[in-house]
């Protein structure tokens, strides 16, 4: 059975392939991200995708199926219940998780929260509803500098974002205040995923810029997962973009933080250039944040296709003994009602300059069979209570 030295996992954040079979559950019956998107693009230039097989994998009619696809292929489906980014990675590396993180999407939080919050950090709050970070700032961003009130706000995720100008309401301060909310959050009717510092700059509607200085406060995995087990076996475990965040820095042994979605393609493309033996694990988050929750599927399709530039800047770059691995936490179809994640199916996409050519695998019932491959790989043992079953003995 093959071994591979390097392991780079790649998560388009939010590219689902096709709704899950209980999506209706969900209020998301027929959703199809990437299927929607190739249906409004005009053209839809994703070679390198294609040559791996995506469209071999999910048919599109603005790209061809590749007569000898390089990579092998298979649709994932979630064990999992929810459609949270947070439970998307968990369940990679080997979470099974039975109950979904709290969202707060159609009323804010409740007044006993944000009474409590108020209390605590001796800011009065503004906002307190599901809005983007970009609107809410031109909504309330001169009146938090002009009164000193705090920025509240949520998303279809499991989220409190807080807002403070890095000027006027400072950065301490600011992180001091998510400190206070991710501590009030962790009662279990309350309880988010993460709590996220959103600092921003400007004085004026129109002119305010989010900073790079964002920190997520996350929940810790509710276990040990794959990535705890290569740490422990001395390997390493980079992160790419905000994976370091969804697992709270546990398992993790270098972080890269990423200002978006191209970028974090270019420190990959520079990790690909280095020595290391282990696992890389990226996230590229735009196409969810930028795209799907804003729900525009051409702005979702030109992010694919600048992917797909940097994707083929790296696959010259893998050596024999590499592999690389494409998937997607969740869906967010973009032309799909409301603003939240869809509960869909992902691809595996996998390639090694090794492999004796490509083709389809069998659907994989867990998102955990990439954790249980990877371990296997460096002949790791899973932790105890993990789901999934390694596929490495038929990616060769």
């Amino acid at each position: 059975m093959k071994k591979y030295t390097r392991v780079f996992v790649i998560v388009i954040d939010s590219l689902g392939i096709g709704a899950m079979p209980d999506a209706a559950d969900y209020g998301d019956a027929e959703t199809d991200t990437l299927g929607h998107i190739d249906e409004r693009m005009d053209s839809f230039e994703i070679p390198n995708l294609a040559r791996l097989g995506m469209a071999n994998l999910h048919p599109l009619a603005h790209a061809a199926a590749a007569e000898r696809p390089l990579g092998r292929y298979a649709r994932l489906y979630e064990a999992s219940v929810g459609k949270d980014t947070m439970t998307g990675h968990w369940e990679m590396m080997g979470l099974y998780i039975t109950k979904p993180f709290k969202t707060f999407t159609d009323a804010g939080f409740p007044p006993e929260l944000i009474e409590e919050l108020e209390k605590r950090t001796g800011h009065r709050i503004v906002g307190n509803k599901a809005a983007s970070g970009t609107a809410i700032l031109d909504e309330l961003g001169e009146h938090e500098i002009a009164t000193g009130d705090m920025i509240v706000y949520t998303s279809a995720d499991s989220v409190l974002q807080i807002c403070g100008n890095e000027e006027t309401f400072g950065l301490q301060e600011l992180y001091r205040c998510c400190e206070i909310a991710r501590e009030l959050t962790m009662k279990d009717e309350w309880k988010v995923g993460r709590v996220i510092a959103r600092p921003y700059v400007g004085r004026k509607k129109g002119k305010f810029k989010r900073t790079s200085n964002r920190h997520d406060y996350a929940l810790k995995p509710y276990g040990r997962t794959a990535l705890d087990a290569l740490k422990a076996s001395g390997l390493d475990v980079i992160s790419v973009g905000k994976i370091r965040d969804i697992f709270d820095g546990e398992g993790i042994t270098e972080a890269c933080k990423s200002k978006s979605s191209v970028h974090g393609m270019e420190q990959t493309i520079e990790i690909a250039d280095k020595d290391f033996h282990g696992m890389c694990f990226v996230n590229l988050v735009d196409f969810d944040a930028l795209w799907g929750h804003r729900r525009d599927p051409v702005g979702y399709g030109q992010e694919l296709e600048r992917f797909d530039v940097k994707l083929g800047e790296l696959l010259p770059k893998l050596k024999e003994d590499d592999l690389l691995i494409i998937t997607a936490d969740h869906g967010n179809d973009p032309t799909h009602t409301g603003t939240d994640h869809t509960r869909e199916t992902v691809p595996f996409l996998a390639y090694s300059p090794s492999m004796n050519g490509g083709g389809a695998l069998p659907d994989q019932h867990t998102f955990a069979v990439i954790g249980a491959t990877i371990a296997e790989n460096f002949g790791v043992a899973m932790p105890e209570g993990c789901i999934g079953e390694p596929i490495l003995g038929i990616l060769e």
